[in-house]
Order: structure tokens, then C-alpha cells, then sequence
């Protein structure tokens, strides 16, 4: 059995493979509606709550040895639940519910739990110093699944920025050509979300564990190439970015000025290239961004 916390546009793409070779399948979700639909796929249902832990006791039977937990839960501002509320205290109560004789726990993380800002490159053994919330979130989830004796049988997946059908971050500011707030000069690390769903199924086949993976297409490109190939695609205005002082012509407010040290650094993929070797459909940005506008899908 598959348990998938976090069946969302990672954890359905990872449920629909693991459907395909006839593995059982179970997901949790908040809402009925969102169950029937996991049932119509051949998704087992659990209705029930990570920051909620009387309704995870479902969970307690479900899994056994042999069996992997896939927690891939992500942040939902309208929830009205905190941020560590859902990736901390969600994911205790989780590994508290399910039997801890499973076979594996697969947790994805964030490469925001490194806080470098100069274009330094990262791998798995670079220092962890997040400057964000979502970063340090992620890290204390980390720490708190490695305290847990299930932590020995972990596999921690640092993901970066994940694209793909319907998630083109910026697209509406690029096409109406408002001032990006980012330095052109600075790193971009993505992952398309199908190969990022490749990744997580490859871990739970091969990982050993415990163990941590970067995961990145391996060719971080700077935001100035990828916006302006970005506008290439789509037909649109040459992107601008913001300077110190400019303004939101549109909301007459100041606009946060770039900063290089914000998001600045490059993704070094050689441990999983190595361990896990996932073949990935789409190897750079430029293949990603043309695979979405064949599908015809791309964020409003």
C-alpha cells in the first residue's frame, strides 16, 4: 500500500504511477468532494485532517511493513491554518498515527532550507540556514522526522522551484509587462512536476535510506534568460524588472526592490544523478516551457 498525504498537483501525478503498476493506493484529503474523485481514479480515500490527530486514526491499520508513506503536503493560505502548524506539527501527527513498522516515509522538502545568496553552489551537505518561513518550516519538519525512529527508514526530497501545466509563475505579470522584483542576474533552479513525480517514485524503489536528495533538472539558469525565453514562448513584451524606487503603476505602490541575496543559488545534482538516476523528460527549462504551451496549459 501507498499512503499520500498531500495528493495535490505532485501527489496525484506520483498516485497515477504507482496506479499503473497495479500498486494499492490511499490519500488523504479535507474534503468529500476531493474524495470521490480520488475513488473515481482508484484512490482510496481517507477524509481526515494532518493538524487534526483523532482523524488520522484510520491511518493506524491502513499501512504495515513494506508499506511507504509519501508526505507531500503543501501550504494553503486559505486554510487559515499556520504555516508550521501544517508542515511540523501535521507531519508529527501523521508519524504518530501510522504504524511504525512501515516499510518507508518519503518527505517532500524545499531547497529553501539553504539560505545562501551570492550564486554559491549547494548539495546535500551544504550548511542549512533558511532566511524564509517556508525554508525553516521545512527544516524543523526534517529534524523532527529524523528524531522519530521512522527517520532511519526517510527519504528527504529537497525539491526547487516545481513548473508545469497550469504553474508558470509570473506569466500574467510577464504578459502585461509589470516590473519582475527580481535581480535578472540571480539563479533559478526548477523541476518540471512530471519529473519531479519520476524522482519521488524512483526514491521509493531505490533509495537507501536514511538519506537526502537535492532535486533540480541540474542546469539552473539565470531568471534573466528563463523570463526572457519565457517571453519568447508566449509572444509577450520583453520582461522588465524592477529597480530600487520603482512603483506598481497599476496600484501606485512601491514595488520591493530585487535582491540578489533573496533567491541566489545553484542546485548540484550529482548524488541523485548518481543514486537514483531518474531519466527526465524534460532536462532544462527550455523543454519544460515548450511541453506546456504544446499542451496548451499554462497558469491565468
Amino acid at each position: 500500500m501507498k499512503l499520500i498525504v498531500g495528493c495535490g498537483y505532485l501527489g496525484m501525478r506520483v498516485a497515477r504511477r504507482w496506479l499503473a503498476t497495479e500498486e494499492p493506493v490511499a490519500a488523504v484529503t479535507r474534503h468529500a468532494a476531493r474524495a470521490e474523485e480520488f475513488r473515481a481514479t482508484g484512490i482510496l480515500p481517507i477524509i481526515a485532517e494532518v493538524t487534526e490527530p483523532a482523524s488520522l486514526e484510520p491511518l493506524r491499520k491502513l499501512l504495515g511493513p513494506g508499506d511507504t508513506l509519501l508526505y507531500a503536503v503543501g501550504y494553503d493560505r486559505k486554510a487559515g491554518k499556520a504555516m508550521d502548524e501544517v508542515y511540523v506539527q501535521g507531519l508529527k501527527n501523521v508519524i504518530a498515527a501510522v504504524s511504525p513498522e512501515i516499510g518507508r516515509v518519503i518527505y517532500i522538502s524545499s531547497t529553501g532550507v539553504y539560505g545562501q545568496v551570492s550564486g554559491e553552489t549547494i548539495n546535500e551537505e551544504s550548511p542549512t540556514e533558511p532566511t524564509r518561513e517556508g525554508g525553516r518550516v521545512c527544516l524543523a519538519a526534517e529534524q523532527a522526522l529524523a528524531a522519530h525512529p521512522l527517520g532511519q527508514r526517510t527519504v528527504v526530497l529537497r525539491l526547487a522551484g516545481i513548473y508545469g501545466p497550469g504553474r508558470v509563475p509570473n506569466r500574467a505579470d510577464l504578459l502585461e509587462q509589470k516590473p519582475l522584483p527580481f535581480d535578472p542576474a540571480s539563479a533559478l533552479n526548477l523541476i518540471h512536476v512530471d519529473d519531479a513525480a519520476t524522482v519521488v517514485v524512483a526514491a521509493e524503489k531505490s533509495a537507501t535510506s536514511p538519506q537526502t536528495y537535492v532535486v533540480s533538472d541540474g542546469h539552473p539558469v539565470t531568471r534573466g534568460d528563463y523570463y526572457a525565453e519565457l517571453a519568447r514562448l508566449w509572444n509577450a513584451p520583453t520582461p522588465v524588472f524592477a529597480t530600487p524606487g520603482d512603483v506598481d503603476p497599476s496600484s501606485r505602490t512601491a514595488i520591493a526592490p530585487p535582491r540578489r541575496g533573496g533567491a541566489d543559488k545553484r542546485i548540484d545534482t550529482t548524488r541523485l544523478m548518481r543514486e537514483l538516476a531518474p531519466v527526465l523528460e524534460f532536462p532544462n527549462y527550455r523543454t519544460g516551457l515548450r511541453g506546456i504551451i504544446e499542451l496548451g496549459r499554462c497558469d491565468k
